[in-house]
């Protein structure tokens, strides 16, 4: 996306994503001054998080990630995406990054089966009250912990 991004992510510790995002952004924005010759920050504002405890939604939300760029218009099918893990996903496409998670791996025995049980995810639009719903969550600031 030209201005934001979505991880969904299965962290090891509690700490996990904030110590992820704190490394990326210093990395990222330390590259991006360097080659850009600019200073300062490049992200506006504290990652946002949100928890997701069912496992039938953590499909719907690995689904409305992957089609936010079709949603958007910035492509016109999910796998046209270059920075999104559908390709993996449900084409099979080789990722290093892509961990495929245990639910994902749940939907059928064997690659093939998986990946077309995947891709039959995408044959409907997402109902507006689940986009709501997931739009709702990720916009809640991460309160600090106590």
């Amino acid at each position: 996306m030209t201005n934001h991004l979505h991880l969904l992510m299965t962290p090891a510790t509690d700490r996990g994503p904030s110590l992820l995002m704190k490394g990326l952004g210093q990395r990222y924005v330390q590259y991006i001054n360097r080659t850009y010759r600019r200073t300062g920050t490049l992200f506006e504002g504290r990652f946002r998080s949100s928890v997701i405890e069912a496992d039938s939604y953590l499909l719907a939300c690995q689904r409305y990630i992957e089609l936010n760029p079709v949603r958007a218009r910035v492509v016109q099918a999910p796998g046209d995406y270059p920075w999104s893990s559908y390709r993996c996903n449900a084409l099979g496409v080789r990722d290093l990054v892509v961990v495929p998670h245990s639910i994902y791996c749940a939907l059928a025995e064997g690659e093939q089966a998986r990946r077309a049980r995947y891709l039959s995810l995408f044959a409907d639009e997402i109902p507006e009250g689940d986009l709501t719903a997931i739009r709702d969550a990720t916009q809640r600031r991460v309160r600090a912990r106590q």
